[in-house]
């Protein structure tokens, strides 16, 4: 019987070795191993057996199939790198050092203006951090000094999840994470806390030249002892006359929101029209930029920072309508439209 079992896996082994394909594999498993196959064709011997004859036989008949599940799979294993290796042989030689004929992209309008505002913050000492971009009611809302049923939630048409969770309609989302996150070292190393976090925004708004209801923002925080407006206004001023590369024409006028106090609405000149009105900014001449301010006390409190203590500013600056000024564009709706013939223009090849 043990003879039967050696020729049987033998043979097995032989036929494997000549197998070139998965088809031709998959048809010998199904000899050996399938529910008529050969090695399933022994178990039909057995009720001629005594007890103790059937637990050997059962025993090798086990061993058999054991085997031949392993040698089948290493042999699947060794076809699919043999068709790599077809492949790779099969490939057309090409000369790395010919110069392609063919267009490479480009970063998107967005993403150039993003990096730039990190590399110049950056230089200013600030971190930059990153954030998910679906957050919790209380990352998004409560924790920024706007408890449920506030008012100032009917600003922001937010899309909420069946979950409870939504799209994060505010970079101002990460705001008390940022602060749990450097409060140490601002209380027991007194380093300032100095970071800014960009993001993708979600709010159900009806779109026009200057609205998109997805669009990007990058927020940022300092916080220290003595911190005043003029900090905020520095940074910003700094920030923009690095961008375009001249110094830009601002205006800071009294706006309310609720994670600051007091709180302004930086204003840039529209370069689009210089200041002479168009669609891009409602034809008033200015286009709002960032919400800013000096973070509420509740919201430094909520974040583990004695307000008594230490100040602080926060900003949303709008990435998006930074790259219209930046490039010009005239409408915000360009920037996602996906049009490569639209977005090229305004982009460099990197």
């Amino acid at each position: 019987m043990k003879e039967k079992f050696e020729q049987l896996k033998n043979k097995l082994n032989i036929e494997l070795k000549e197998t070139q394909n998965a088809q031709t594999l998959e048809d010998l498993r199904i000899k050996y191993l399938g529910k008529k196959g050969q090695i399933t064709d022994l178990l039909k011997g057995m009720k001629d057996l005594t007890v103790e004859e059937k637990k050997n036989f059962g025993k090798l008949i086990n061993e058999l199939k054991t085997q031949a599940v392993e040698s089948i799979s290493k042999r699947s294993e060794e076809l699919k790198q043999l068709e790599i290796q077809r492949e790779i042989d099969t490939m057309p030689e090409f000369d790395l050092s010919i110069e392609s004929k063919q267009n490479f992209g480009s970063y998107h309008p967005i993403t150039l203006v993003q990096r730039e505002c990190e590399r110049i913050f950056t230089t200013m000492g600030f971190n930059v951090e990153d954030y998910p971009e679906v957050v919790t009611d209380y990352e998004c809302f409560e924790a920024v000094n706007v408890p449920k049923n506030h008012p100032a939630r009917d600003m922001q048409d937010t899309y909420y999840l069946e979950n409870g969770e939504l799209l994060k309609s505010q970079t101002s989302a990460a705001q008390n994470a940022i602060l749990k996150k450097y409060s140490k070292q601002l209380i027991e190393d007194s380093m300032p806390i100095k970071a800014i976090f960009p993001g993708r925004c979600f709010r159900n708004e009806a779109t026009d030249a200057s609205h998109e209801n997805t669009f990007f923002q990058m927020e940022g925080v300092m916080v220290d002892k003595d911190i005043s407006i003029s900090n905020l206004i520095y940074f910003m001023k700094t920030m923009l006359s690095e961008v375009f590369m001249r110094d830009i024409k601002v205006r800071l006028r009294p706006g309310f929101f609720p994670f600051v106090e007091p709180g302004f609405e930086l204003d840039i000149n529209c370069l689009i029209c210089g200041g002479d009105g168009c669609p891009s900014c409602n034809h008033s001449g200015w286009l709002e930029l960032c919400p800013c301010g000096m973070i509420h006390p509740e919201v430094l409190k909520e974040g583990g920072i004695d307000p008594e203590k230490y100040t602080g500013f926060a900003f949303g600056l709008g990435l998006t309508r930074l790259a219209m000024m930046k490039y010009r564009i005239k409408d915000i709706r360009d920037l996602n439209s996906g049009s490569l013939k639209a977005l090229s223009q305004f982009t460099e090849d990197k």
